[in-house]
């Protein structure tokens, strides 16, 4: 089983189809201030798989800030079942709606593992309208 993509959405779905609905995807945020919460972000895992991943497999997600620290993390069972007969891929889509927390501005990483093995991270680029204490504003930038 391989991780074909992840990323961070503001919605997605499975269609009756089967469909991947996917809306609003991001790799970045703005914040007022910090620490903070980013509400029911949405994030997206598509595997791919074949006949040899029909079973039962672990999947965790850790989240992790700017210095390395994990924030928040998670583990969860995926069961496969076989494929109809002449299917040879399989496609797996993961949709889970969290809470981001934030501390601190910077790059996150969401990390990906299968079967306690690393597949992958989804990185998030965080930005906030305050200064750190004792920085100084650019000329150009105006505080009220």
């Amino acid at each position: 089983m391989h991780l074909s993509f992840a990323l961070f959405a503001d919605a997605a779905n499975i269609s009756q189809e089967g469909k991947l609905n996917i809306l609003g995807v991001f790799d970045a945020v703005q914040c007022g201030s910090l620490p903070t919460i980013h509400p029911r972000a949405h994030l997206v895992v598509r595997l791919k798989g074949g006949q040899e991943d029909v079973g039962m497999h672990t999947v965790s997600l850790h989240w992790l800030n700017p210095q390395g620290n994990e924030l928040w993390s998670s583990n969860g069972e995926l069961n496969i079942g076989p494929p109809p007969p002449g299917v040879t891929e399989m496609d797996m889509p993961l949709i889970a709606a969290i809470d981001l927390p934030f501390d601190a501005s910077g790059a996150y990483a969401m990390r990906i593992a299968l079967d306690g093995e690393p597949h992958g991270e989804v990185r998030l680029v965080v930005r906030s309208d305050m200064a750190p204490m004792g920085a100084t504003l650019p000329p150009n930038r105006l505080v009220s």
